[in-house]
């Protein structure tokens, strides 16, 4: 079983800047595929970044140029650098995680595990 933590939301005005971290319990990072989703009220469940247990980073047209995702395999840990925040970039982010991985990153029904979210907030 992989539990999942996110940490690093708050309340920034636009143009800011959060770095978002999501540590994960027992399992080796190195095998798995991770991602970022995000999720505001009333709206779909959207990829915003992704890694596959390779190393390989994509992007979601949200956060392509502005959003850096990356992994730390020794500590277990994921990250998203967000920059150049805006407004609509309001949303509950989630962390998520499947063994393997492959084709098919930013569908989300294809993770296993999933973190509570962490909320992001940005004022205009």
């Amino acid at each position: 079983q992989v539990q999942l933590v996110e940490s690093g939301g708050g309340s920034v005005q636009a143009g800011g800047s959060l770095r978002l971290s999501c540590v994960a319990s027992a399992y080796g990072a190195s095998r798995y595929s991770m991602a970022w989703f995000r999720q505001a009220p009333g709206t779909e469940r959207e990829g915003v970044a992704a890694i596959d247990r390779d190393g390989n980073a994509a992007y979601g047209d949200s956060g392509k140029g502005r959003f850096t995702i990356s992994k730390d395999n020794a500590k277990n840990t994921l990250y998203l650098q967000m920059n150049s925040l805006k407004p609509e970039d309001t949303a509950m982010y989630y962390c998520a995680a499947v063994r393997g991985g492959g084709s098919g990153l930013f569908e989300w029904r294809k993770y296993v595990y999933w973190g509570q979210g962490t909320q992001v907030t940005v004022s205009s």
